[in-house]
This record gives structure tokens, C-alpha cells and sequence, in this order.
């Protein structure tokens, strides 16, 4: 529960906030234990998503639903209905799910994440009702890099920090939905002091992918080959922190400690440059030449890259 100072003021809005978090439904899913995901991210997941058709479709952050054989969901008026995984978009993020059951909830309108200004208040909406919501504001917009083979040319930045910040509504000043709540993450206010801050994925990047998305389950754009390598920047370079189990970089003999040097003999600058040149080089199947650092030695790794899809477990409709 949020306390109540830091909760929205109804009178000082332009719009109907009690319809606003009408839309706002609470998600729990359950993903069997055997899920190529459920080691990183659980069997059990709670978050939030937000109406955003009159067909019944809810908007969320797709690690929520990701291999999930059970969907469901709760609105404001206490009411639960089950939910099906549509799609999980990993470019942007989002996740996508078909409500099985009458919602019976306002749908929320779609703003323009681009007409958001730094310095914006916002709305930040969780679970269901007043006592979930938090006033926010935009603090930045910049590049964000996922240690998972995620990027974001232009993400949003929020404080203070929603506490319960996957799937939540981010509401924009006119009312109108603006962004889905994906991470907590440290911002510096200084050299010495960081301060907690959502990460919110813009809600711009819908509209291009949305019919695809509801209808086919994914996107029309050719499928970025994936290594299964999980990496972040360090003083020494790109450093690979882990690796999926069975995936490219594991059967390649990628390690744990790796500092990747270049992407087919194209040095590596940054996090965010190593996905950008692994992604211009084609589509998921191709051979992608790293070159590594190891124990002070550089070697040479051919890896075939794969469809991160065909790794992970279809949903299931019952």
C-alpha cells in the first residue's frame, strides 16, 4: 500500500483518476517448474497490467506472463477472471494478455510517450485502486541496456520509485497511458549516493506491433539471433555474468567471467553496442564470431545463434 501522501490527488488532475485506475487490473501467474525461465524469475508471479481494448486485451510487462500456463486476473471491484498469454515481445518488452472472462472495466486510452517532458508528473498505478497509486514524475528519457539481450534506444526514467512496479499503468498528465512499469533501478545523484527509480518502457512502441501481437502471438520483423549470454558493462569491458544453460553461448563454450572483445571482428565498445552489432549482423540462426578474453588469453567462439522463442514453453489455452 502506498501511504497516502505519496498517493495522487484526484482534485489537482485534468482527469478522472478514479476511471484511470478502473483500467488497472492485478495479475498472478503461475509457470511450471520445468520453464526455461522459472529458475531466473520464479513459478509464481505477481504484478500488474492495464485494459487497453474493448476486446479484452491487458497491456503488462511481458516477464509476468512469460511460459505462463496460468493467467489470472483481478480489477478493481474484486472481481477474477482468468487470462491467456497472447505474446511476449522481447524487443520491447511487453507482454500481452486476453482476458478469458468479462472484465467489465473502462479501457484506457493510449497517450504519446514522445510529447512527455522531463519533469512531468505522472501517475504510477499498481494492483487495483488509490491505495496502489503513487504520484511520479520524469526525472530522464536515455538508452537502457538489459543484461539479457534487451535494449531500449530511448527508455523512460520515474521517481520516487513504485514499490510494486511490474506491469503498472504509467499515466501522463493528460490521463492517458504512457508507459508500462518494467524495472527498479539506481540512478546517481552524485558520485557517492544513488537513489531508487522505475524504468518504464514508452508506450510509443505499441502501436507498430500491437495487431501482430494480439493476432499472431508475435512480430513481423525478422527475429534478432540470440546467444543466451547474460552480460554487463564493467571497467574492463563487456563481462559476461552468466549463461543460459543449453543455450548458444553455453553449447559455444562461453564462460562466466568472458569480457567480449568484438562481434565478427568489429571491437566492442559498451553493453549496448555489443547487442547493436550483434543484431545488425542478420537474422536468429546465423553464426555470429565473438572474440573473448579469458585468463588474460583471447580466443575466437563460433556460436550459432537461435530464436529465443524455441526455447521457452507455448501457452497453453484451457
Amino acid at each position: 500500500m502506498i501511504p497516502r501522501l505519496m498517493q495522487p490527488d484526484a482534485s489537482a488532475l485534468q482527469f478522472d483518476l478514479d476511471r484511470r485506475l478502473a483500467s488497472v487490473v492485478r495479475i498472478h501467474s503461475r509457470i511450471p517448474s520445468d520453464a526455461f525461465s522459472a529458475s531466473a524469475l520464479g513459478t509464481e508471479r505477481e504484478g500488474s497490467g492495464v485494459l487497453v481494448s474493448e476486446r479484452g486485451i491487458v497491456l503488462t510487462i511481458g516477464y509476468l506472463i512469460n511460459e505462463a500456463d496460468e493467467i489470472w486476473l483481478t480489477t478493481s471491484t474484486g472481481r477474477v477472471v482468468p487470462g491467456h498469454a497472447l505474446a511476449t515481445d522481447f524487443a520491447t518488452g511487453f507482454g500481452i494478455v486476453q482476458a478469458l472472462g468479462q472484465i467489465d472495466r473502462p479501457v484506457m486510452p493510449i497517450g504519446r510517450s514522445a510529447d512527455v517532458g522531463i519533469g512531468a508528473e505522472l501517475v504510477v498505478a499498481a494492483g487495483t485502486g488509490l491505495d496502489h497509486a503513487m504520484r511520479s514524475r520524469l526525472i530522464g528519457k536515455r538508452e537502457f541496456a538489459g543484461y539479457w539481450e534487451y535494449l531500449l534506444d530511448e527508455a523512460f526514467f520515474t521517481m520516487p520509485a513504485h514499490p510494486a512496479w511490474g506491469g503498472s499503468a504509467v499515466i501522463g498528465p493528460q490521463g492517458d497511458l504512457v508507459g508500462i512499469g518494467s524495472l527498479l533501478v539506481q540512478v546517481g545523484n552524485d558520485e557517492s549516493s544513488t537513489e531508487d527509480s522505475n524504468m518504464i518502457v514508452p508506450i510509443d512502441l505499441l502501436a507498430p506491433i500491437f495487431e501482430d501481437l494480439v493476432k499472431k502471438g508475435r512480430t513481423e520483423t525478422p527475429v534478432r539471433p540470440w546467444l543466451g549470454i547474460f552480460s554487463s558493462d564493467s571497467p574492463n569491458g563487456v563481462t559476461v555474468v552468466n549463461v543460459a544453460d543449453g543455450g548458444p553461448g553455453d553449447l559455444g563454450g562461453v564462460r562466466d567471467a568472458d569480457i567480449i572483445l568484438a562481434v565478427d571482428d568489429v571491437p566492442v565498445g559498451d553493453l549496448a553496442d555489443f547487442y547493436r552489432q550483434l543484431w545488425a549482423g542478420g537474422e536468429a540462426g546465423m553464426t555470429v564470431d565473438l572474440t573473448i578474453l579469458r585468463d588474460d588469453k583471447r580466443h575466437r567462439i563460433k556460436l550459432r545463434s537461435a530464436d529465443r522463442n524455441d526455447f521457452l514453453r507455448r501457452p497453453r489455452l484451457h
